[in-house]
């Protein structure tokens, strides 16, 4: 088996939304596109990403009202993005670098093209031990 690149486990499906959406809103996106994670834009350029695990820490855990509170609020505003190319390794490493849980996926443009999850590097990694225990 070759080497398992980021374009082969990412997740393709990209929402964007801007910063001034409210969270109930982003969290109906989110159900109805059965993601995790939203671009955060404002105009055309990126300001970040939430997770629906923002929402609930930032804002429901502190009682604050989904449809009150916007995604600029609580979006993570760095932005973290690896090439298509790179390995899952290095897709790991970068993740453990910077302390984060998803990465934006760019090709060799720099568009973007996906989000890869921590998760996704989970499944990878027990489909592998188990293939290596058969």
């Amino acid at each position: 088996m070759g080497t398992v690149r980021v374009s082969d486990v990412m997740t393709k499906r990209i929402v964007y939304l801007p910063s001034e959406t409210p969270l109930d809103e982003a969290a109906r996106a989110m159900a109805e596109a059965d993601i995790g994670d939203v671009v955060v834009t404002e105009g055309a350029n990126l300001a970040g990403m939430a997770t629906d695990r923002d929402i609930v820490v930032r804002a429901v855990a502190t009682n604050r009202k989904p449809s009150a509170v916007t995604l600029g609020e609580v979006a993570v505003r760095e932005i973290v993005i690896i090439e298509q190319s790179a390995t899952l390794k290095e897709a790991a490493d970068l993740m453990r670098q910077r302390a984060v849980r998803r990465v934006l996926v760019a090709d060799a443009d720099r568009q973007l093209v996906g989000i890869i999850a921590m998760g996704d590097l989970a499944v990878i990694h027990e489909t592998a031990v188990s293939v290596q225990r058969n």
